[in-house]
């Protein structure tokens, strides 16, 4: 995937601020970026440390931990994101972090739809199997199952991860984007290695880690449906409401940019011309998608809901016991030492 915060896949800058009207947008999509990343490092921050040490580790629990370290990692690039846009494309972080970046961007897109699709198919396998779920449905074959998303994602990044480094343009500025100068000695073996990491990208990407993925969610909601029934599917289980509000998020979020990207890999020069101002709001509603998932456990799990409630009163009651015990220690030794 082409996070792209400097310029496209193509090689076209992408210029954002050289009118009143691109300015605006440039400050709207950097407020909304500085908004996201605050609330997704407070929101995934606060479910990891109650997925992972105050709910009991169940299938489910462990599939949404997951979920939020892969948010809260990619929280770690919204900074690098809002400064490249406010440098108009430019990157100031070297070719290390260029690298890196893009790696982290490209696991949470992978990783999310992996494990919203693993949620689906386990929920699916409950409603439609329950005693087999009920006998097979562990706790270890899930770390198993994600262990192993972990690894798919790596090797689907890896291609692209290859080709991304800083070059410089005609004035000088530093971008982030892929290069294949180095892997082509003719400008017509660029073209051909372009073309085929275009095709590469366009099938892992768009195909293999949205569409495919995104079938397969339809098709278990689909048999989930016909087993419940219509009128009760919606309202038949609070996690089931919950991972439709997280798989409806995803696609509301992710689809634009797939879109964009789709277009930018195959379409002609025209047409990546048109789409290059839509690159970096299309990036900007899928990296909203990463502050999304905490609110929707909170407004719509329950358990998770009550357990969060209880761990804050609870520490705020223990924390207002030390102090009051902490004060009466203090008293009670002064009143010693004035006796």
């Amino acid at each position: 995937m082409e996070a792209n915060f400097s310029i496209p896949q193509n090689g076209s800058e992408v210029v954002f601020c050289d009118s009143t009207t691109s300015r605006v947008i440039c400050i709207f999509l950097v407020v909304v970026l500085s908004i996201t990343f605050l609330l997704g490092v407070l929101g995934n921050g606060l479910v990891i440390y109650m997925a992972g040490f105050q709910m009991a580790h169940t299938v489910t629990t462990i599939c949404y931990l997951n979920l939020a370290l892969s948010d809260f990692s990619y929280m770690a690039s919204l900074p690098f994101q809002i400064i490249s846009i406010v440098m108009n494309g430019e990157w100031l972080f070297g070719w290390f972090l260029c690298k890196f970046v893009h790696m982290i961007v490209n696991i949470n897109l992978f990783l999310s739809i992996f494990l919203i699709t693993f949620i689906a198919m386990d929920r699916c396998i409950c409603v439609l199997h329950p005693v087999w779920a009920q006998n097979h449905r562990t706790v270890n074959l899930a770390r198993k199952v994600i262990i192993g998303a972990w690894i798919l994602v790596v090797l689907f990044i890896f291609p692209h991860c290859i080709f991304v480094t800083t070059v410089k343009d005609e004035s000088g500025k530093v971008h982030c984007i892929c290069n294949f100068e180095s892997w082509a000695a003719t400008p017509e073996e660029q073209v051909k290695v372009s073309m085929t990491m275009s095709l590469i990208s366009v099938t892992i990407n768009c195909i293999i880690g949205f569409s495919i993925p995104m079938i397969f969610i339809v098709i278990c909601y689909g048999l989930m449906a016909a087993k419940i029934g219509r009128r009760g599917f919606m309202n038949s289980s609070r996690p089931l409401r919950v991972l439709t509000a997280v798989a409806i998020s995803f696609f509301v979020c992710w689809f634009p940019f797939q879109l964009i990207f789709l277009l930018g890999n195959i379409g002609n020069k025209e047409t990546q011309t048109n789409i290059d101002p839509w690159v970096n709001p299309a990036t900007t509603l899928a990296s909203f998608n990463s502050c999304l998932n905490p609110i929707l456990y909170v407004f719509l799990g329950q358990q998770f809901r009550e357990r969060l409630i209880y761990s804050l009163s609870a520490s705020l009651e223990r924390a207002l016991r030390e102090d009051s015990a902490l004060n009466s220690d203090k008293i009670r030794n002064f009143s010693s030492q004035r006796h």
